[in-house]
């Protein structure tokens, strides 16, 4: 997925000669993200995670093909639809999160889904090995560099795939019978939706933390998809290489997830809203970074802040989503969490390309970091009425 962040500003430029439709690869995945969440959290509530994740999987590899192929074809048409195909099926995919918010109780569940996010680090170590091998190569024959990296994901995806199909029994089952793998839990009754009514995605927005958590979210993932584009734009315009550029996407992916297990777990603990918090709050910080300064230290500091932010928000969100639906409904649940998020990053990647052209990066980063501010004033706003004790 990072290379699609990472790389995709490049590609569009390489294909366009246009900095100003340098956020079109972001709108693409957010576009996807918003098209695919909802209707694959109720096809996996229907039938079970792991055929969600299958076909997001395949959805996935035909992306990654198409994307080589528009870069040597150099087709900026083929680009915007392999991308959009490999958004909806690495976003279906990460019906993942809930297959791991299934199989725990609440007081584990946070940690569970950092276990997760952190398999995301074999990628990080072997994503800029795999872009000198293709800078090597495209040097050697004269093939474009962006494109040849994406002949390599067929492998990790069709591994993902065949990992998937040897999970039993499918999350949603164990997360329908949790007494029956800890007989200890006792579960809680539901404050949005629940098993004996018609489920409304509206309801979720209706409760004050959810609504927090849901708005938190967006603020995070669009700060991030700015953050995104910026970096590469940052980095390439001051000389650095495609492989400088990787390091330091690298380090914004070691923010995402080399620390949810510890952040997941202080969740679990200290409670959600402690962790997701200070999370969009450090988004913001990383966002100034990496926007109003240029060396590759502070801007890479900045882009691993965000990740890092990104991190605390998005587990301790999907966390709190969990803790209050039921299993069966918990697939269309973080589907809709995830599709405002979708939507944030469609808003982020539309303004962010001509921001860019017309007024530079300091007006680009500033719009970051107004988004990680909206969560914060709301949750501020909200405390402020309140009654005292």
């Amino acid at each position: 997925m990072q290379f699609a962040y990472g790389f995709g500003p490049l590609m569009v430029i390489n294909l366009t000669g246009s900095a100003g439709l340098a956020g079109l690869s972001v709108g693409m995945i957010g576009l996807s993200r918003f098209l695919v969440a909802y209707p694959i959290g109720k096809i996996t509530d229907a039938y079970g995670r792991k055929p969600g994740i299958h076909f997001g999987l395949c959805l996935a590899l035909m992306g990654t093909l198409t994307l080589a192929v528009s870069m040597q074809v150099k087709s900026i048409a083929l680009f915007t639809f392999g991308l959009l195909v490999f958004g909806m099926g690495m976003n279906a995919s990460q019906q993942m999160r809930i297959a791991a918010a299934d199989m725990y109780p609440p007081r584990l569940r946070a940690q569970a889904l950092g276990f997760v996010a952190l398999g995301s680090l074999l990628g990080l170590v072997l994503s800029p090995l795999i872009v000198k091998l293709a800078q090597i190569y495209g040097d050697y024959s004269g093939t474009d560099p962006l494109g040849i990296p994406w002949l390599f994901l067929p492998v990790f995806i069709i591994g993902g795939a065949i990992i998937v199909t040897f999970i039993r029994p499918d999350p949603k089952e164990i997360g329908m019978n949790l007494q029956k793998y800890y007989p200890e839990h006792v579960p809680a009754e539901r404050h949005a939706g629940g098993a004996k009514s018609a489920f409304s995605p509206w309801k979720l927005f209706r409760h004050q933390n959810l609504r927090i958590a849901i708005i938190s979210n967006c603020a995070a993932s669009g700060n991030m998809s700015i953050v995104m584009v910026l970096t590469s734009m940052v980095l390439a315009h001051h000389g650095h290489s495609l492989v400088s550029i990787a390091l330091s996407h690298m380090f914004h992916s070691i923010g995402m997830f080399a620390f949810t297990i510890p952040l997941g777990r202080l969740a679990d603990r200290r409670g959600r809203m402690f962790v997701m918090m200070p999370g969009v709050a450090t988004t913001l910080v990383g966002a100034a970074l990496a926007a109003f300064t240029s060396s590759w230290l502070s801007v890479t500091l900045g882009t691993f802040l965000v990740g890092l932010g990104w991190a605390a928000a998005n587990v301790s969100a999907t966390a709190m989503i969990a803790d209050h639906v039921a299993t069966e409904e918990r697939g269309r649940a973080i589907g809709f969490n995830d599709t405002f998020a979708g939507a944030t990053n469609v808003f982020a990647a539309l303004v962010t390309g001509p921001l860019l052209e017309w007024f530079g990066l300091p007006a680009t980063g500033l719009t970051a970091v107004l988004l990680a501010a909206i969560p914060l004033t709301l949750l501020a706003m909200e405390l402020s009425v309140r009654p005292r004790r």
